[in-house]
């Protein structure tokens, strides 16, 4: 392999802001020059493109449309709590807006022909800059007397808030504890709304899109790690 160089007192290849050492323009110029993929680190090369998620028509098919039936007649509501159904790899998930999440999840849990007795986790995503509701709570429902799985979504932007279901599924209560802490959004209702994985005193969400990456000093080495903007590029 042959290294070919500039010409005398002329800049290397590929240098901008002074090579070997650059520092990218901005977080969508990763490492190695690497732009434009999604994946700023500059190894894999990967792309993670937010697939649209199209509300499904019936039939919806298995045991989807037993699930929506029996929710249909056991809550009247359903029209308007329902934003609209989404079947996507074998997966059902209802979106379900905020003010009505705690109604559908208690018939959902006891409805005789739904009994989706455990939530088995309550987890979020923050889709800044690709969605005004920026912020979406997913619930993980199981029915173990059907052997079913339902996902329920809520959307929301920020600073809006979204109802606890800890009174009818305890199981949320960490998980929406870890919510707040990671991602800032407030569940009226929880017995105890507090930080679970930061310190009390910890400034922000660091799940948030918008959250700096590095600059935090390392405890006891007085390191500190660059944000993006800010780290070394080789190229």
């Amino acid at each position: 392999m042959s290294i070919q160089a500039g010409t005398e007192g002329s800049a290397p290849v590929g240098a901008e802001l002074g090579a070997p050492a650059q520092t990218p323009p901005s977080p969508d110029k990763g490492m190695f020059g690497v732009k434009g993929t999604g994946d700023v680190s500059g190894f894999g090369r990967l792309t993670r493109p937010r697939p649209a998620a199209f509300g499904s028509t019936r039939p919806f098919g298995g045991y989807f449309d037993d699930v929506y039936d029996a929710l249909e007649e056991a809550y009247p509501a359903l029209s308007e709590a329902i934003e609209k159904v989404v079947v996507d790899r074998a997966e059902l998930t209802l979106h379900v807006r905020a003010e009505h999440i705690v109604e559908v999840c208690q018939v959902m849990r006891d409805d005789a022909a739904l009994r989706f007795e455990l939530c088995s986790s309550v987890d979020a995503v923050d889709y800044l800059g690709s969605d005004e509701r920026r912020f979406h709570v997913t619930y993980q429902l199981t029915s173990m007397t059907y052997r079913r799985r339902v996902r329920l979504e809520v959307a929301v932007a920020d600073g809006v808030s979204v109802p606890s279901v800890t009174r009818v599924y305890p199981t949320a209560d960490w998980q929406e504890r870890e919510i707040y802490d990671m991602f800032g959004v407030v569940f009226p209702g929880h017995p105890n709304l507090t930080r679970i994985l930061m310190p009390d005193d910890w400034e922000g969400h660091p799940q948030r899109k918008d959250y700096p990456l590095g600059g935090v000093p390392v405890e006891y080495k007085g390191a500190e790690i660059p944000p993006p903007d800010q780290r070394r590029v080789y190229q």
